[in-house]
């Protein structure tokens, strides 16, 4: 029998001479009227029709009907029609704003005499719309190798609302690209139910009780976007980002790079985590630019009314801080991951987990990288893309708290009294928000250059650092930053706007010769402009001033300098080449040593002490981009090295870095040793980091630290992150030798980097 002549997508008539069978999807008898009338206009005859569930509210439909229909005989021609209600035009954009809030439903989905007046009244916001068909057979053979279990009339209504969505996305835009009843979906999938039979079976548990606690960890996890409330929400974004800020600055040629990536691939935004914004102005930037919203993994601790729906249904699914020992949930959540990979909607999550307290990026968290290299490899996709993304702000509204926490003081709890206080946080002017795109990271690529025989975890780790690495290369450098690291760099001292100029524009002259990023190139040599950002700064608390005398003068006091680390942190990787050279090199000067090999063997050492603090790259290039980096000032330095000694080469290196970009993790790192040097006893982190605290307090008041800056919880578990690495919390008679040889070669350090004051 020849294979039947389909018809061209964009029109309503079946194949010649065979039955044609038209699905509607429809809410309302208004719509089934329009629908059949626009058809009968195209076709000319009678026609055959069947309601399918909506996809807008989930009922009707009738899928005994649809089920005999795609088994008959005569193999019908199934083309799936749709009524589209589009939101008013407001300023050239069909989107729904506040104003629609206050007005009965969604625009989009009119119910009652509403949809009755948009029909006569408003002609223009009511499209008919037809999708691809199917013939019946095709219909039913791919439900047969689909693995799904609940029926071709759900299968084939499932596929009904996917291709009437893509149709319906021309007119609409594909920041409405969404899934409809995912939980339904995967429930569905005969792999899914047998997954969680033998769950039950090894738990010896009831299966129905087991997929009915599959079910409800689905609908607690899954997002339900809603096109109503992602326009509402995108509208809202913008009123409050604009209460504190000024623009959300970004470059629309690496956003369209990304949007043209994503059509071919799945895509998972990593962003850096500073603030509560960071998922909002992220958020509100694809919406601008007409990308499908993101599935965004957020903590089960912001699940609150009325915040948690409304988070869930712009995008955010959620998930429990802890599931370690629940089988079941980790099931249930590979399945959602396996399903966003398959279906090809884009994800977000933070690799650091929750926000950073100290500015620096955070070591990553591998557990839902390992869901997506899983999906991979199950074959869900050919490849998965990776998309580093830095997040900055000229200030942060977030680091008053941040500092409190750093200083000992517990974490406020999530709240709405919480989020008021956030919210009017934001009265005052912040600046901007800057977000930079890095290049993608195939998963693919990364995990194909495995050895055989290594671990999947050495993959997950690199690609966790590599997308780590690639948001700190795309940070943008603010003039805030420059300016607190000038200010921390005196150690507080009162000083004017004059004084500060020259080292300003010192450190914006090593920015621009290494091309580091920049959110835009201030001229910080002018007094002027120095002083502008000071005043700012001030404005927030962050930096005291007086004025008197016919003169300004600015200082920190010792909270004020663990706010302004906070700037200085975000960039201060860039920074961190630089230093690291200064002190080896510095290393040689008392041993008379003129060997470049030498040098980087010292480079390395201290590249070991700050692993858990900073991220870098593999050795080989590692000492590349140092070496590079010194021959900016010093071309050919290890023949100037052999010729001169280290104290040629570092006297023509320019001004000093090590003493206020790494002197004060050094500090607390040598609070940290000196306090695990004289630990007597079993180790308990909440005593310890509260005697560090006071140990700090003390060093500060007998000046031996650089700043009050290092007296700083976070800076703590980093180095305590170091000292678990060498087994210096451990309890055994050999651990206080070992931990005199930390403190010590920390202190030696620590007397490297202070040589530059």
């Amino acid at each position: 029998m020849p294979k039947r002549k389909l018809p061209d997508p964009d029109l309503l008539g079946g194949p010649d001479g065979g039955a044609v069978v038209y699905l509607l999807d429809v809410a309302t008898e208004l719509e089934v009227g329009l629908l059949e009338k626009w058809i009968r206009s195209q076709i000319g005859h009678q026609i055959e029709t069947i309601r399918v569930t909506s996809s807008r509210r989930g009922r009707g439909g009738d899928p005994i009907h649809l089920s005999d229909r795609i088994a008959a005989a005569d193999d019908a021609f199934l083309i799936p029609v749709r009524v589209v209600w589009m939101a008013p035009k407001k300023k050239g954009r069909r989107s729904v704003t506040w104003s629609d809030a206050f007005r009965p439903g969604d625009p989009r989905d009119p119910r009652g005499l509403r949809a009755y007046w948009i029909r006569t009244f408003r002609p223009s916001r009511l499209k008919l719309i037809a999708a691809q068909g199917a013939l019946a057979s095709d219909l039913a053979a791919d439900y047969e190798s689909s693995g799904e279990i609940d029926g071709i009339a759900a299968f084939a209504t499932r596929r009904v609302w996917r291709v009437l969505d893509q149709a319906e996305r021309k007119l609409r835009g594909d920041r409405y690209k969404i899934p409809r009843f995912v939980p339904e979906a995967i429930l569905s999938r005969r792999d899914f139910v047998e997954q969680v039979d033998i769950y039950a079976r090894e738990a010896e548990v009831d299966p129905d009780d087991a997929l009915t606690d599959a079910e409800r960890y689905l609908r607690e996890m899954a997002a339900t976007h809603s096109p109503y409330v992602i326009d509402l929400i995108a509208n809202a974004i913008h009123a409050l980002y604009r209460q504190g800020y000024g623009e959300i600055k970004y470059d629309a040629n690496q956003v369209a790079r990304v949007a043209e990536l994503g059509r071919s691939s799945p895509v998972i935004f990593l962003p850096s985590h500073r603030s509560n914004l960071d998922r909002l102005s992220f958020q509100f930037m694809l919406w601008e630019n007409d990308l499908p919203p993101n599935h965004t993994a957020g903590g089960i601790n912001l699940n609150f009314f009325p915040i948690g729906p409304l988070m869930r249904r712009t995008g955010v699914f959620f998930i429990r801080r802890s599931f370690r020992d629940n089988l079941l949930y980790k099931i249930v959540l590979k399945a959602y991951i396996d399903f966003l990979i398959e279906k090809r909607f884009p994800m977000e999550w933070y690799m650091e987990g929750g926000r950073s307290r100290s500015g620096k990026l955070g070591p990553p968290r591998y557990g839902l990288l390992h869901y997506i290299v899983d999906s991979l490899r199950s074959g869900k996709a050919e490849d998965v893309q990776l998309i580093p993304v830095s997040i900055a702000y000229d200030q942060i509204q977030d680091v008053p708290d941040y500092t409190r926490e750093a200083q000992g003081r517990t974490k406020e709890k999530e709240s709405i009294g919480w989020l008021f206080r956030a919210v009017r946080s934001l009265r005052r002017r912040h600046g901007d928000i800057h977000i930079r795109v890095g290049d993608p990271i195939s998963v693919a690529s990364v995990m194909g250059s495995i050895d055989e025989g290594e671990e999947v975890t050495i993959g997950l780790q690199k690609l966790a650092f590599e997308v780590m690495y690639r948001i700190g290369t795309v940070t943008p450098i603010t003039p805030t930053a420059m300016v607190s690291i000038v200010l921390l760099a005196e150690r507080g001292s009162a000083r004017t706007a004059d004084d500060l100029a020259g080292a300003s524009n010192r450190l914006m002259d090593f920015i621009t010769a290494r091309d580091l990023p920049l959110t835009a190139k201030s001229d910080l040599s002018e007094p002027e402009v120095v002083a502008v950002i000071l005043d700012s700064l001030s404005e927030h608390g962050n930096v005291s001033s007086h004025e008197a005398l016919g003169r300004v003068v600015y200082w920190l006091d010792d909270e004020q300098m663990i706010r302004l680390s906070y700037y200085r942190n975000v960039i201060v990787h860039f920074f961190l080449n630089r230093a690291i050279a200064e002190m080896a090199l510095t290393s040689l000067i008392d041993e008379g040593e003129r060997e470049a090999q030498v040098a980087e063997n010292r480079m390395l050492s201290l590249r070991d002490l700050f692993k858990y603090e900073f991220f870098f790259t593999e050795k080989e290039q590692f000492l590349k981009d140092l070496s590079d980096d010194i021959a900016h000032d010093v071309p050919d330095w290890p023949s100037v090295l052999t010729a001169t000694g280290a104290l040629g080469v570092i006297a023509k290196m320019g001004d000093p870095v090590a003493y206020w970009a790494v002197l004060p993790f050094l500090d607390a790192y040598q609070i940290v040793g000196d306090e695990l040097e004289g630990l007597t006893g079993s180790f308990d982190e909440k005593k310890f980091l509260k005697a560090c605290l006071a140990r700090a307090r003390m060093y500060r008041i007998e000046e031996r630290l650089f700043s009050g800056e290092s007296a700083s919880q976070v800076l703590f578990k980093s180095a305590l992150a170091l000292a678990r690495n060498r087994s210096l919390l451990d309890d055994d008679p050999e651990v206080g030798e070992r931990r005199s040889r930390f403190a010590a070669e920390v202190r030696q350090a620590r007397s490297l980097a202070a040589s530059g004051l």
